[in-house]
């Protein structure tokens, strides 16, 4: 990978890891709806901008469906339910459960498919689920009230996000910029029924709104881009890395700018999320895969 694919990749961590940043300090003044269907209404528009200079089209006639199910279950749904989960758990805590989202995945993909696991993904889940437990039964966030209905969420969140990675095995072949343009505008239509369900608490100041707008344009917009600009250029096993670095990038921006105190355990629990990651996506590194077996 060249210096500028991994600057882009750490770029692209390091924004994601921010969007539980930003859901922490938005999400208890807009409340879960509001919050949500701002980022999506954001995105929408960045990505219809950059689509309308590239002259793209997301022909919705033959692929609202396709749409339809991306913006349901890689947008509205955990959107909503990270933002809700980000009213009690810190950004650290919310960022690293996101990492479990390609166990679930696997977890699925077996399910639908009636498969066994491999040894090597079953050791993945096993770690995986060993490090949930440590970091929520270590963080001091998770003894407060309603703490535990705000961890499923958290952890509810990434087993949709299992579901769109299964589902886009079998979608049709739209291409990645669509398939996020799509998604993004199905996510602001299927939004709409939480603003009933979560009302805003209170009237956001300027800087609560930009966190929003940075929500959408950056941590959605701006990082699709940059996600497929390197899935094209690297590949997708090399772009997957972002799902190991943004845990990483997420506990950084905690505890610079919201004073998250992050302890031994939690960098353990975190530490061993990442691990179970990597054996479940079976990733291995370029130059492990280049490597050739001794003489």
């Amino acid at each position: 990978m060249s210096t500028a694919n991994l600057l882009r990749l750490f770029l692209l961590a390091a924004i994601w890891g921010g969007s539980f940043l930003f859901m922490r300090i938005a999400a208890p003044v807009l409340g879960p709806g509001w919050l949500i269907e701002l980022r999506v209404v954001f995105a929408a528009l960045f990505l219809a901008a950059i689509a309308l200079m590239l002259k793209k089209s997301l022909d919705l006639r033959r692929y609202w469906r396709h749409y339809a199910i991306l913006g349901l279950f890689n947008a509205a749904i955990p959107f909503v339910l990270f933002a809700y989960a980000a009213k009690t758990l810190s950004a650290s805590l919310l960022s690293v459960l996101n990492a479990t989202a390609p166990m679930w995945a696997a977890l699925i993909a077996a399910v639908w498919q009636r498969q066994m696991v491999t040894p090597r993904v079953l050791l993945g889940l096993v770690l995986g689920t060993a490090g949930v437990a440590l970091l929520v039964g270590t963080d001091r966030l998770s003894t407060q009230d309603g703490a535990l209905l705000a961890i499923a969420a958290a952890l509810l969140a990434p087993f949709n996000y299992g579901i769109a990675t299964v589902y886009a095995k079998s979608a049709p072949a739209v291409e990645p910029f669509s398939n996020a343009h799509g998604s993004m505008w199905a996510g602001a239509v299927l939004t709409l029924p939480s603003l009933l369900m979560f009302p805003q608490p209170a009237m956001p100041s300027a800087g609560i709104l930009g966190a929003a707008i940075a929500l959408g344009v950056l941590c959605s917009g701006v990082a699709y881009l940059l996600y497929y600009g390197l899935v094209r250029d690297v590949g997708p096993t090399s772009a997957l890395t972002v799902t190991f670095l943004a845990p990483l990038f997420g506990i950084l921006w905690g505890t610079l700018f919201l004073h998250e105190v992050v302890g031994w355990m939690t960098l353990a629990g975190a530490a061993i999320v990442i691990a179970g990651t990597v054996l479940v996506t079976g990733y291995r590194p370029a130059w492990s895969r280049s490597a050739k077996a001794p003489a």
